[in-house]
């Protein structure tokens, strides 16, 4: 869930600290991220109500998706590709799906509400706009949607 709320990569959610939740603001400092620079993404109010519950349950200590027992080393990214499809299989969602389909639908989802793609690539931490838009995708429905500015006059 977190990857998709804030259109993280693998690499950058498990090494997520509690310390980069900005709850107040809705907010995730993502530290050192590719190109070894930080960025700022989006949190839901779900996704919020949801790590307030995991925090208080699981009690984390600095990473906030630890190992196993071990509290002072991170998730890694094979553990957490390992869930994602497993609990795939149990929804039976797209067989084809990967964690990264999560952040691409994040960009996807934002642009299909009107989202400036500018904003996207701040959040998706691009430096280049092409890669952002490699993430969006046109479909015919909302070709469709598009109002002719005739219709205006």
């Amino acid at each position: 869930m977190l990857i998709y709320s804030a259109g993280l990569r693998v690499s950058e959610v498990v090494r997520t600290k509690i310390e980069h939740l900005n709850t107040e603001r809705g907010l995730l400092v993502i530290r050192n991220a590719k190109g070894k620079k930080d960025r700022h993404s989006i949190l839901s109010d779900k996704i919020l109500e949801y790590l307030k519950e995991y925090i208080k349950i699981y009690q984390p200590e600095s990473w906030l998706f630890y190992s196993g027992k071990n509290k002072k080393k991170h998730i890694n990214k094979r553990s957490v590709e390992k869930i994602f499809t497993k609990f795939k299989l149990i929804s039976k969602i797209n067989v084809n799906a990967t964690t990264h389909t999560l952040r691409h639908s994040f960009a996807t989802h934002l642009l299909e509400k009107g989202t400036d793609i500018r904003f996207i690539q701040e959040l998706l931490g691009h430096k280049d706009i092409k890669t952002t838009e490699i993430y969006t995708h046109v479909t015919k429905t909302n070709i469709a949607k598009i109002k002719s500015p005739l219709d205006d006059l």
